[in-house]
Order: structure tokens, then C-alpha cells, then sequence
């Protein structure tokens, strides 16, 4: 809920390390939820954070991917396409619970419950300052962008 403290947690990355939104305190967090490592959509969306991930740093701002894919999986998609920030690993599905981020799919008539391409914009006390669900990668990064530098404008 916008306004409202976002969700703690304490996720392993690609890198095996634990990366905790409390040890972010003091900086602002993009996290974003994707569907999958290496799917053309998500490919798509992780480059374009990529290109403008300096923008973002420059705003005192970490960006971070979820999916439930496995550290290996986050390891090679970061490799293959030279992606400038972490993956955070949710196998377990508990963080994209806590954001809410599930939702009954449906892929060549099957139904199951998949991750709602969404992304939370978190300030640097801890505060979700923007939502967005049901992403269009085209032109989303931008969005997050001109949302992040309003927050930066009034924090200032």
C-alpha cells in the first residue's frame, strides 16, 4: 500500500549473499517482479534497467529483480545479458506473498499462479512511495525513473 512501510526481507542474490531492505535504509529501492530468468519480456525490462541503472545511482537508488528462479538461473541471465544489479532469489514464493504479486495465469489452457510482472518504488525510510502492476515493459523504466526523481525533488 502506497504510504505504508514496504514488507522486510532478507533474500540470498545471485551471489549467494544475503541483501536485506533494513541494510538498505538511507537509499531508495526499485524492486521489481518478474515472471523469468532469460523470457523475452523479462530480458527486455532487465536491459533497460541496465542502460539507465547509472540514472538510478545517481538518484541514491538500488535496483533489484525477484523472481523464483534459482541462483544458478539469476547467475547465467546476469552474465548472458551483462545485467548491472542483483537478483534476488524467491523460490519459496514468500516475498512475491508479502507484495502480493501472484496471480492466477494461464499458459496454452493450463491456469496457474504465476508473478504479476509489478514493481515497488521504496524510499529511503522505508516507505513504498509508488506501485506498479500488471507491468508493460515498454517505456516502464523510464516511468519508474521520472517517479524516483519526484521522490528525490520533495525528500530534498
Amino acid at each position: 500500500v502506497i504510504g505504508k512501510p514496504a514488507p522486510l526481507f532478507a533474500l540470498l542474490s545471485e551471489e549467494e549473499t544475503e541483501i536485506s531492505l533494513k541494510d538498505l535504509r538511507g537509499q531508495n529501492v526499485v524492486l521489481y517482479f518478474y515472471p523469468k530468468d532469460s523470457t523475452p519480456g523479462c530480458t527486455i525490462e532487465a536491459q533497460d534497467f541496465t542502460k539507465k541503472i547509472q540514472e538510478f545511482e545517481d538518484l541514491d537508488c538500488v535496483v533489484l529483480g525477484v523472481s523464483k528462479d534459482s541462483a544458478e538461473s539469476h547467475c547465467k541471465f546476469i552474465e548472458k545479458y551483462n545485467l548491472a544489479f542483483n537478483l534476488l532469489v524467491d523460490e519459496d514464493k514468500d516475498l512475491c506473498r508479502k507484495y502480493g504479486v501472484l496471480k492466477e495465469k494461464s499458459m496454452f489452457g493450463k491456469q496457474y499462479i504465476g508473478i504479476d510482472r509489478s514493481t515497488f518504488l521504496i524510499n529511503k525510510v522505508g516507505k513504498i512511495v509508488a506501485i506498479w502492476r500488471s507491468v508493460k515493459v515498454k517505456g516502464h523504466v523510464d516511468e519508474v525513473l521520472e517517479a524516483l526523481a519526484k521522490e528525490e525533488g520533495e525528500a530534498n
